[in-house]
């Protein structure tokens, strides 16, 4: 058993679906290689947008190669120049703080309001 469909569409044709059928059937227009060079003008802009970002974070990484040597000498320095013992957990004033109720709470009311925003800018 073979199965028929047919498509209303195709069963009623009036003289404009005809003529657009055929206006699409008929052969390309000759445009002298306008549309391939186009293709390739827009194929190279894209390898070059892909490749602009990496080359550029490449370049500044060389250029700023001799300072970052130097930012990693002083970093040492730095981290020692902080007091450590200043900021145990048992300095931090834990008993003026909201419960952690009111906390959740408010987060979640920063999370929905951030939701309506995002959804608001999309429409």
């Amino acid at each position: 058993m073979e199965l028929k469909i047919i498509n209303m569409a195709d069963r009623m044709k009036d003289r404009d679906d005809q003529q657009l059928k055929m206006l699409f059937s008929s052969e390309p227009i000759s445009d002298g290689d306008f549309s391939v060079r186009i293709v390739s003008r827009i194929r190279r802009r894209i390898w070059v947008r892909r490749l602009a970002l990496p080359i550029a974070c490449v370049a500044g990484i060389v250029f700023c190669a001799k300072y970052l040597m130097q930012l990693a000498q002083i970093i040492p320095d730095l981290l020692d120049s902080v007091p450590v013992a200043a900021l145990g957990i048992d300095r931090l004033p834990i008993e003026g703080l909201p419960p952690v109720s009111t906390l959740i709470m408010g987060a979640a009311l920063l999370a929905t309001v951030m939701m309506i925003g995002s959804m608001l800018e999309e429409s």
